[in-house]
């Protein structure tokens, strides 16, 4: 706007010196024609009077030129040498009187060089410019002077020069008045709505969808105050359906990772806790923290040996250096927990790590199930590598020494072979048992009469008893209740028990069967229930032993004798047992003897059975 109004500016300034130039060049070219005129005319009419000396009748004419002609500025007379003789408005008496002063006219050079041509200049008066007309007085081809007229400005001209600067400087004025004013008004109008709206976008653009503008402007700028009002209606309605949206969406997302049961973390880039769901602070024992869990910091909270194994790779991680994937910790002493995790780098829109998610599982279980599966197979390795060996040594030794040995070498070794090849049997039936056990096989259930299976083990064990001098007994309380149970397990169980309470008892011992019932448990559970017991007055177990005593191929004759067993049939009775949905327990004393025993619901109460346990209890 300013450029536009100084080029209008200089336009305007232009025309005008144009105008007041044109003008001004006109009235000089008139003024000189005038004059011109004038001065031939003037001088024709005295050049005699100033030849004759007639002085009154110059001055007569020449007052009577001057008075007549109101253009005429002065009219003087003077001599060859420029001295003044007469002039209006001054008279010879003034000029020979006044001041005593001799007054002279400057002469121009050129007049003598052309005395027939009139002479024409102007100079400048305050009044304006006056053309000056110079005349030889000439008369009979003799110069008697000069004569001099002054012509003023053709008051036209000036008038028309005054008032064209007039009109442009008003012009030029309400120009530069409507520039302020159109300034102002620009500001009131446009400058102030322009700096609202620019408000209102860094504000949209900075998420503050609420932004609204309330200025009472029509047209144009009216329609884009609404265009914009309506925009961020519109926004901060998007705005909220989409947090309603994500945050059910979050609310889905937490409940989903709350029920994971893995542990789940999130960090952001400076390694603080932005989310833990329960799993992981179960893990890490985080319940104490409180709501003070989140914004701390992931190494500051960390168990030892876990956070010593996650710095290296969670700052590389975070500087670029590292991709993710799997790290295992390994517990390398009581109360820790071997964990597998797995590192996930969170990116942002610029491809710039914002955070690390991070899934965290407990592996302990696994770790200790892959030892034991490794120590059962290197047990039953051993197990079965023993009497292998030994069927093969006999028999090897039958085949390349039969016509050299004696008869009763021959059966005693073939005895041997038999027998070592009933240990084998032993072992892989209980193995395969133990296997069926565990793989999460189906079993029917039925009514169960105890009596029957006490007394079909006792039969099946009176001849081992009676060889041993074991006496074995049974006392089964009368109209004992049927319980729920498979009877092919349950005489699997009985025959483990008595087995190893035979095995470890010496002569002269008793071996006890019990049955009673129980009304009330110890434990808080209701219902009727039956109570098996298998005791014995045999060697014991010591009191490190009873928590490994259920655990395959554990055998305690390892330490206190060397008879013979695959140390699986507990593992078996446990299993069973806990299929029956109950556990085993036991009480022994070095020395003194050793008690099992288990508790099984009876028939009536079977649609109350609680869920089956994961692991044994054991008494002392």
């Amino acid at each position: 706007m300013a450029l536009v109004t100084l080029m209008v500016s200089l336009l305007m300034s232009g025309v005008t010196f144009w105008a007041v130039n044109d003008i001004q060049t006109d009235a000089r070219l008139s003024d000189t024609r005038f004059g011109k005129d004038l001065g031939l005319l003037l001088a024709a009419n005295v050049a005699p009077l100033v030849a004759q000396n007639n002085d009154q009748e110059l001055t007569r004419l020449t007052r009577e030129f001057y008075d007549h002609t109101s253009s005429i500025r002065y009219i003087l007379f003077a001599d060859p040498q420029g001295e003044i003789s007469f002039g209006i408005p001054f008279t010879a008496s003034e000029v020979q009187n006044s001041l005593s002063i001799r007054r002279r006219i400057q002469l121009p050079d050129a007049l003598q060089e052309h005395p027939q041509e009139p002479l024409v200049r102007q100079h400048a008066s305050p009044q304006g410019e006056v053309t000056d007309i110079f005349v030889n007085l000439i008369d009979n081809d003799h110069n008697y002077g000069v004569l001099a007229i002054g012509i003023n400005p053709n008051p036209a001209a000036v008038a028309s020069s005054s008032l064209t600067l007039d009109v442009t400087t008003a012009v030029f004025v309400s120009i530069w008045a409507m520039v302020i004013l159109g300034a102002a008004s620009n500001a009131i109008t446009i400058t102030r709505p322009i700096k609202e709206l620019v408000a209102g976008v860094r504000n949209i653009a900075g998420r503050n969808f609420r932004q609204r503008i309330d200025l009472p402007f029509g047209g144009e700028l009216g329609e884009l105050i609404r265009s914009f009002n309506e925009m961020a209606m519109r926004l901060s309605s998007y705005e909220e359906q989409n947090i309603e949206e994500l945050t059910a969406e979050k609310a889905k997302l937490e409940n989903l990772v709350s029920t994971i049961a893995d542990g789940a973390i999130l960090l952001d880039s400076e390694m603080r806790v932005i989310l833990a769901n329960p799993a992981a602070i179960r893990l890490f024992h985080w319940e104490p923290l409180g709501d003070g869990l989140l914004e701390s910091n992931l190494q500051a909270i960390l168990p030892d040996y876990v956070q010593s194994a996650l710095a290296l790779p969670l700052a590389q991680l975070t500087v670029g250096d590292r991709e993710g994937g799997e790290i295992r910790i390994m517990a390398t002493k009581d109360g820790e927990r071997a964990l597998r995790v797995w590192l996930i780098p969170v990116f942002g829109g610029n491809d710039a790590i914002k955070g690390v998610a991070m899934t965290v599982q407990d592996i302990t279980r696994e770790v200790e199930l892959n030892a034991a599966q490794s120590r059962f197979i290197s047990n039953v390795s051993h197990e079965l590598r023993t009497p292998l060996f030994n069927i093969k040594s006999f028999i090897e030794t039958l085949h390349d020494y039969y016509d050299d040995l004696s008869r009763e070498q021959r059966v005693e070794f073939l005895d041997t072979a038999n027998r070592e090849t009933d240990r084998l049997t032993r072992l892989v039936n209980d193995v395969l048992d133990l296997s069926r056990l565990e793989s999460g096989r189906q079993y029917h259930f039925s009514p169960l009469d105890l009596n029957q299976t006490l007394e079909q083990t006792c039969r099946t064990y009176q001849l081992n008893a009676a060889a041993k001098e074991i006496e074995l007994r049974r006392e089964i309380a009368p109209n004992l209740d049927r319980v729920w149970g498979n009877y092919d397990l349950m005489l699997q169980v009985l025959s483990n028990l008595v087995g190893n309470a035979l095995k470890f008892t010496p002569e002269k011992g008793v071996v006890t069967l019990r049955a009673y019932p129980l009304h009330q448990m110890g434990d808080g559970r209701s219902g009727s229930w039956v109570r098996v017991e298998v005791a014995d007055t045999g060697i014991g177990i010591p009191l490190e032993d009873q928590e490994r005593i259920f655990d395959r191929f554990f055998r305690v004759e390892n330490r206190v004798h060397t008879l013979e067993g695959t140390g699986l049939g507990l593992s078996i009775v446990r299993n069973i047992v806990e299929k029956h949905d109950s556990h085993v327990y036991l009480k022994s004393e070095v020395n003194q003897g050793t008690t099992f025993w288990f508790d099984l619901r009876v028939f009536q109460d079977r649609c109350e059975l609680p869920m089956a346990p994961s692991a044994h209890l054991v008494e002392t």
